[in-house]
């Protein structure tokens, strides 16, 4: 029998009930062919390799997080809600060291999905690698987090929540966006004031292989990630990278996507996007799998693999080798904003946003407090073609004293004003998660 190197939890949820429509790369298939065909390869005959039923959110678990307009239930089913407890369930085993490293093979994803949620965008509902982690923030103390996201799309979702915390540090790997959706990823895309340099973005060019992607894990993420010394850090597993993907356009193979995550060596991997159903997903998540369990892979090949085929454009190499002091610089030293407002008072960004799935249209206005001592109390007033004027208020996890009573005030005036259709507040330091 084939001994596992590390101890390694799989959830499997791949969402019976839950599908964009029939014909859409988010339908049932995306992981049933894989679970079947990933049980006829034997991979639970492997020792120390242990499957696990997923955990079901709760309610709190997404307002913890999300503010949801005009309530969880009504942006969420209840596959949504098992997705993310699949996630929730990989932490609780590794953080209670029932395992080593947990992989939740789930759907729906979640990665663009965003603070503020009124429906489905880019095939996401609820952030299940955010919900997660605040999850493990508020349950096991602990502070530094680094997700690595490498799913082929950015994850603008992920990237809006954390743009605002300087503990977590947000890396995303993905094609270019002028070339895909979302449209977003540049370089210069940073974190706001308050943590400037821990947003990061790695924007490659269309047809980056294996070469130019572990490229970039050796010379940009691994190189962050030992400056930061995150105590966990977070897969966002996409595979939509790999060259038979249809929706998009990047060379990456299984060999690659297992190389990858033995150098990153996470912690935990959350699936996101990947729709190649027979040609990529069971051997790219076998690749994963076996990496991440500390078990030989090199044997995991696609039927139509070829080097020659996939062999990338020099040109390619030498963009990406021009972006790394980019990149690194934009980490070592982030640019200053100019023109912040005195500390304590508001800095304000106003966002459009547009659920490409569902066809809603958001308009966000984002008020942050300036302050010494703290992330700041957070505000956002949203309305949509769906959802009247709402407001959520968020105390952040280690609040002083004054952002505490500011957004006690806060509150007050907004439930006195009458303006809004549903008040939503996160209160980190109390752990209350409530609608007015």
């Amino acid at each position: 029998m084939i001994q596992a190197k590390n101890r390694m939890g799989l959830i499997f949820f791949p969402a019976y009930d839950w599908a964009i429509s029939p014909t859409h790369p988010e339908r049932e298939e995306r992981l049933l062919y894989t679970q079947d065909q990933l049980r006829e390869e034997g991979i639970f005959d492997i020792d120390g390799l242990v499957e696990y039923k997923p955990d079901i959110a709760t309610e709190e678990d997404v307002m913890r997080l999300h503010f949801c307009f005009p309530d969880v239930e009504t942006v969420t089913t209840e596959s949504h809600m098992i997705s993310a407890g699949g996630a929730i369930k990989a932490a609780r085993i590794v953080m209670e060291g029932q395992v080593d490293k947990a992989f939740a093979l789930v759907r729906p994803p979640g990665h663009h999905a965003m603070k503020s949620v009124h429906g489905n965008r880019g095939f996401c509902n609820i952030n299940n690698e955010a919900i997660m982690i605040e999850y493990i923030r508020d349950n096991y103390g602990v502070k530094k987090v680094a997700v690595v996201d490498t799913d082929c799309h950015h994850g603008d979702g992920s990237q809006d929540i954390y743009w605002n915390d300087p503990d977590v540090l947000y890396i995303s790997i993905h094609q270019d966006g002028r070339t895909l959706y979302p449209g977003s990823g540049h370089v210069d895309e940073l974190g706001g004031p308050n943590a400037a340099g821990k947003t990061i973005n790695i924007p490659l060019p269309p047809e980056t292989s294996d070469e130019g992607i572990l490229y970039a894990i050796d010379e940009m993420v691994l190189p962050i990630l030992k400056d930061f010394k995150p105590e966990l850090i977070v897969n966002s597993a996409g595979q939509d990278n790999h060259y038979t993907d249809p929706i998009t356009n990047m060379n990456f193979s299984a060999q690659g996507y297992a190389m990858l995550n033995e150098k990153l060596n996470p912690d935990i991997a959350v699936l996101e996007g990947g729709y190649s159903i027979q040609g990529a997903l069971p051997y790219v998540n076998l690749g994963i799998i076996l990496a991440m369990s500390g078990v030989d892979y090199s044997h995991v090949r696609e039927p139509d693999y070829s080097a020659a085929a996939l062999r990338q454009d020099p040109r390619i190499m030498d963009y990406i080798k021009k972006l790394k002091n980019t990149v690194l610089d934009a980490y070592r030293k982030p640019p200053r904003y100019e023109g912040l407002p005195p500390y304590g008072e508001f800095m304000k960004r106003k966002k459009n946003i547009f659920y490409d799935t569902d066809g809603i249209r958001e308009t966000q206005m984002e008020s942050i407090l300036r302050c010494k001592e703290c992330s700041g109390l957070f505000s956002l007033e949203t309305y949509s073609t769906v959802c009247e004027l709402s407001l959520g208020i968020e105390i952040p996890l280690g609040a002083c004293p004054a952002c505490q009573k500011e957004g006690v005030k806060q509150l007050n005036a907004a439930k006195k004003s009458g303006k809004y259709g549903t008040i939503q507040v996160i209160d980190r330091v109390k752990k209350e998660y409530y609608r007015v």
